[in-house]
Formats: structure tokens, sequence, C-alpha cells
């Protein structure tokens, strides 16, 4: 099965939890996967958390497959450390998992952000 995330923006989290409530009934009247969400409160905080160099990571993971932390280092060309705390955040995101045997890979094989600006 094909993995997909959808990452929305809502400040109204209950709203955000309610479609999400309903998607999950769907899916189980169904018995088809509907695909996961993720949701941020504004722009601000979606491109707080998943900076430029998190979504790297992600991609890498998506094409390479399971990797430790230093390798994935190794591949981005940058610091253990920084790559660790990244990581770290990816993971408390949910935007990427840990292998039984401790090693990195993004779930998702699709991922799409539904931002939408209209004026006020």
């Amino acid at each position: 099965m094909k993995r997909k995330l959808t990452i929305t923006l809502s400040a109204d989290w209950q709203t955000g939890l309610r479609a999400a409530g309903k998607a999950t009934a769907k899916a189980v009247q169904s018995g088809r996967y509907q695909g996961e969400t993720l949701n941020f409160e504004s722009p601000a905080v979606l491109f707080g958390r998943l900076t430029e160099k998190r979504w790297e990571l992600v991609r890498l993971l998506q094409t390479t497959g399971s990797i430790g932390v230093r390798e994935l280092a190794r591949q981005a060309g940058r610091n253990v450390r920084r790559v660790h705390d990244d990581v770290q955040m990816l993971l408390d995101l949910g935007l990427i998992e840990k292998t039984d045997d401790g090693k990195l890979i993004c779930p998702y094989d699709d991922i799409h952000i539904d931002l939408h600006v209209s004026a006020a």
C-alpha cells in the first residue's frame, strides 16, 4: 500500500479534527485507505517547523529507503548533530519513522500540501 500525507493549514484545529474524523469514518466504511493528514495553525508554524533543510532530509529518505542518521548526514552534506536535531523534529511531527532496527524511513510515497491564500 502506498501511503500519502496531506499537510493542511487551519487555525481552527477543531474543524481539522472533525474533518479527519469524517475521513476516518469514510475509510472504515469503504474499507479503503484514505491517506493521512497533518495540520499546522499557520504558514509561519509550517515553515518554522518544516525548514528547507528538513524537507531535504524527507526527500532523501523518500529516495534512499531506510538509513541511519550518520549516513543521512553524509548524503545531505551536513553536520551529524544538526541532522540529528532535525530528525527528532521530523519524528515528532510524524513525517518520518524509525524501523525496528533504528534506521530512518519516510513512510509516505506522496506528500501534498494544501496551502490556500485568499483575500480577507
